[in-house]
């Protein structure tokens, strides 16, 4: 592998995440110079909004919201739109970067997607914030129902490497993921896709997905570290694996196969990089404030003290 770490094969990423903790820094300052080449010193927030929790018919092991998960947690169809306008308006006084919105669910009807965009709309006329949904598989038509409703970025995750999808999740394929951000992406919608890391894949499974994500070229790549969740299939996961160097690894590799997206940290950052967020802020350029989906995180005026306190700032996504 070169020192530059320029044209990285399979072969020399899986070395990145092998490598001895003490050759960190070098990958480091290499990721670095490109975050600083393409983002500068500036961190975007993002806000995420539960719009429709549980209910899902979905087996990702993972998740809360799994039709067979039996974690303790609030269930709704959608969530009232005054929070989901109160949602909109933090991210528009906070001069936050976008206002992200997931809904639980693989599929929806041609309804549920209209009374949705309807929404959208009123959600957009009073804000004018950008908006990113997660929204399980479109249809085209539906799709373009949301483009025109005001949604410009649609979040689909690959979640893991091909191989060792069938692991996570049995009622969908990992190839429907793919055709289903094809689709997006032929429709002109910008396109955020990352991945989970820490439920129990090899580090070659982490390199697949990240070479696969490279070929989408998203805008953004939401990298999640595994919180294990009581009531989840996965809840005695072990994470001992997502050391901090592991997890600095991971995301210095997003950084050099996706040298012009926002790399996120997202969920798990709280928990496995704390007190290294000064390092993280090496690779990555964008976080999310006050949760995840299901789970709590820290506060958005926490948040903005971290990334002043590691010696960057933070900014309205341009």
């Amino acid at each position: 592998m070169t020192d530059t770490y320029d044209n990285l094969s399979k072969e020399d990423a899986l070395s990145i995440l092998l490598m001895p903790d003490q050759e960190l820094p070098k990958l480091l300052e290499a990721a670095y110079k490109l975050r600083k080449k393409h983002k500068g010193n500036m961190v975007d927030i993002h806000l995420l909004t539960n719009a429709r929790s549980g209910n899902c018919s979905q087996n990702c092991a993972y998740c809360a919201q799994s039709g067979q998960s039996k974690a303790d947690i609030d269930t709704y169809q959608m969530i009232n739109y005054d929070k989901l306008v109160k949602d909109g308006y933090m991210v528009k006084d906070r001069k936050l970067a976008r206002h992200c919105i997931g809904l639980s669910g693989i599929r929806f009807s041609d309804e549920e997607i209209l009374a949705f965009a309807k929404e959208i709309k009123r959600l957009k006329k009073e804000t004018d914030t950008p908006v990113c949904c997660s929204i399980g598989f479109l249809t085209r038509e539906q799709a373009q129902v949301l483009k025109e409703a005001g949604v410009d970025r649609i979040n689909h995750n690959l979640n893991t490497g091909r191989n060792y999808y069938p692991n996570i999740c049995t009622t969908h394929t990992y190839e429907q993921r793919i055709s289903n951000i094809k689709m997006l992406k032929e429709m002109g919608f910008e396109l955020c896709c990352g991945g989970i890391v820490g439920l129990g894949e090899s580090p070659e499974d982490v390199v697949d997905m990240l070479f696969e994500i490279q070929t989408i070229s998203p805008k953004a790549v939401p990298i999640n570290f595994l919180i294990p969740i009581k009531g989840t299939a996965m809840e005695n996961q072990s994470t001992s694996a997502l050391t901090s160097e592991y997890c600095l690894k991971v995301l210095c590799l997003a950084r050099l196969l996706n040298p012009k997206s926002d790399i996120r940290c997202a969920a798990g950052r709280e928990l496995y990089l704390k007190g290294k967020e000064k390092w993280m802020f090496y690779a990555v350029d964008s976080v999310f404030a006050s949760g995840y989906l299901t789970a709590g995180g820290e506060s958005i005026d926490s948040t903005i003290k971290m990334i002043q306190e590691a010696g960057f700032e933070y900014c309205i996504e341009s």
